[in-house]
């Protein structure tokens, strides 16, 4: 089979090998479609951290081509989606249901091949705790991709509390970006400001449902978010985008007590500098996400099925022969996100 390899720093190549065969409690897929997100790209650049020879891709969507002995429920033929963390299931984190922080957590893509490829190995742990999910006839190959990052959203929108009728600051219009105010708009959320650099990414924001969308270098983002909240800041806001001084230019424009979630990975060994007091005396919630729990990785794929503008996020489709183009396609900031479609 054709598969992408990432050797190291700036290195992947197209390659042959041998079509993976199912053991029991594993399953093989016939790949459909794969996604390259932000962290794929932070690991090619060197900035995260993969095995070398490993199979990337992690956004993953396909066909079961073979079940292996004493596996049940999913048969040969179905279409899944699938949640990439290989959990022990036995920890503390996994025992409360947040699998995301297994202590003996891997991951395709990063640890044990990924989807990259026209064959993937999904291995036992991943099955047996019932981390493939069916995908609905009514999503396409490409969009149930979108389940992964969007389940990352949904994280991050519930760790920031976000209500119906209320208000949220997006800090960056790349693809998680989008489909944070995508999702925003989707669960009622009145009121979303996107910042946001590129000409392009903001037309992309006007478009998909901003309240207002602007250019943080040329427009007054802390006046128009006082402007638009009755002076009092956003209920919370999320920085989309591994910029560390895009913290110090969150805390004011979130409301007391307001929300500041930090979704994006950030390079490593910097730091960001900002005045503990708004924190203290506003008490400002300042917090993290990453990745999802399997729970959220469900409801992403359902919400998928009412929220038909996040197709529109997948902008560069390619072949597996060109899938170093679809790393180059990142690295540039051409369009939004690219997939591989097999």
């Amino acid at each position: 089979m054709k598969a992408c390899i990432f050797h190291g720093p700036r290195n992947v190549s197209v390659e042959s090998r041998p079509v993976p065969a199912a053991a029991p409690g594993e399953l093989v897929l016939r790949m459909q479609a794969a996604g390259i997100c932000h962290s794929d790209i932070r690991v090619f650049k060197g900035e995260k951290h993969a095995r070398e020879g490993v199979i990337p891709g992690h956004e993953i969507a396909g066909v079961i081509e073979a079940a292996g002995a004493g596996v049940e429920g999913l048969q040969a033929g179905a279409r899944v989606a699938v949640c990439p963390i290989i959990a022990c299931g036995r920890c503390y984190y996994c025992l409360r249901g947040l699998r995301n922080r297994c202590l003996q957590r891997l991951t395709l893509g990063y640890d044990a091949d990924g989807g990259l490829a026209e064959y993937a190995l999904i291995p036992a742990p991943i099955v047996s705790l019932g981390q493939v999910f069916p995908v609905p006839d009514d999503l396409s190959p490409a969009t149930a991709t979108l389940m992964e990052p969007l389940a990352c959203v949904l994280n991050s929108l519930e760790r920031c509390r976000v209500q119906p009728g209320g208000s949220l600051v997006l800090l960056g219009a790349g693809p998680m970006g989008l489909l944070h105010l995508l999702l925003a708009r989707t669960l009622g959320v009145a009121t979303i400001v996107v910042s946001e650099p590129q000409p392009e990414r903001l037309d992309h924001a006007r478009r998909l449902g901003a309240t207002v969308a602007l250019d943080p270098g040329r427009d007054d983002l802390q006046r128009t978010v006082a402007d638009l909240t009755g002076g009092l800041g956003a209920d919370a806001a999320v920085v989309t985008t591994g910029v560390p001084s895009l913290l110090a230019e969150a805390l004011p424009l979130v409301r007391r007590p307001g929300v500041i979630n930090l979704f994006a990975g950030f390079p490593p060994g910097l730091s960001a500098g900002f005045d503990p007091n708004v924190i203290h005396y506003g008490e400002i919630e300042l917090t993290g996400s990453q990745n999802a729990t399997p729970d959220q990785y469900q409801r992403a794929l359902q919400l998928l099925r009412v929220m038909p503008a996040a197709a529109e996020v997948n902008t560069h489709p390619f072949s597996i022969d060109e899938a170093a183009g679809a790393y180059e396609s990142r690295l540039g900031m051409d369009g939004l996100k690219s997939l591989v479609i097999f």
